[in-house]
């Protein structure tokens, strides 16, 4: 239990305001020989609840599926007839469009470096006090993506310094921020190599890059590689979540996409296009 002064400084509010509230009946709190008394665990239920009401409060945003590129997102959003437009911009672009209430949900794959773990760091800092939920999507396979017969053998980022060209995303992309911590890892700068002069802003440009000739190598998933008949080195398993509101987890649009991933023609597609471990699909990887 709170005393009313403890009440105010843990809510942030002043203690006539909280007073006011407590005798109007609008938060959880009883008079015991004339002191207020607060219980914490009821503040925090009335908290969240409030947080939950201004959330639902908001308009809906656009049914756009915001956020990083991935070929199988893209082939069961068209399947699954859910409505979704997409609009592939990154993983950061993708959280930052549901803080502006510009999209319903965001395709991620960003890695915190310090702690490891997939996509809720990154969350936590841009849709802060949002009540949003990540849903994992797929484990992928990251790594080098090379002509046929690795002319030059390349087998990891540290060989991608010295004259490869190399063809990179743009810097809102989780592939950017992940191959940027390889890079750090192995010693090397991002001024060190050689990016093609234009960013690729999908998977699939990545791999055409590399196919076309017009890059050494590529940093980007086993199933574009695949795709083309190109060669590709594994580096790092990634999680690709797909976060959104809570409440939005429930809509029409999500449930049809999420419905439709649990089908076999979904896994078989994903066993064809190689370099995808949807075990875990629809599953709730972390709730803000």
């Amino acid at each position: 239990m709170l005393t009313l002064k403890e009440a105010a400084a843990w809510l942030r509010l002043s203690e006539r305001s909280l007073y006011e509230l407590a005798r109007g009946r609008r938060l959880p709190a009883a008079q015991l020989g004339g002191k207020w008394l607060f219980p914490r665990e009821g503040l925090a239920r009335w908290l969240a609840a409030q947080a939950d009401a201004e959330l639902a409060a908001r308009p809906d945003p656009p049914p756009i599926l915001a956020g990083s590129h991935d070929p199988l997102l893209d082939w069961a959003v068209r399947q699954s007839g859910c409505g979704l437009a997409l609009r592939s911009g990154g993983s950061l672009e993708g959280l930052a469009a549901i803080a502006a209430g510009e999209a319903l949900a965001a395709a991620t794959h960003l890695l915190d470096p310090d702690s490891g773990a997939f996509n809720e760091p990154a969350a936590r800092e841009v849709l802060a006090g949002r009540g949003v939920v990540g849903i994992t999507w797929a484990w992928r396979e990251q790594g080098l993506i090379l002509p046929p017969g690795n002319p030059r053998k390349l087998a990891g980022v540290a060989d991608l310094a010295g004259g490869v060209v190399v063809a990179g995303r743009q810097p809102r992309a989780g592939s950017h921020v992940l191959l940027l911590h390889l890079l750090t890892e192995a010693g090397l700068r991002l001024e060190q190599v050689a990016f093609l002069p234009a960013p690729a802003l999908s998977e699939d440009e990545v791999a055409a890059a590399v196919a076309e000739g017009r890059a050494d190598a590529g940093f980007g998933i086993r199933a574009e590689a695949a795709a083309r008949g190109l060669d590709f080195v594994p580096l790092i398993r990634e999680r690709f979540d797909l976060v959104m509101a809570r409440r939005h987890y429930f809509g029409a649009a999500m449930q049809a996409l999420l419905g439709f991933a649990r089908s076999t023609a979904f896994a078989g597609r994903a066993a064809r296009m190689g370099g995808y471990d949807v075990a875990a699909n629809g599953s709730v990887a972390f709730n803000l």
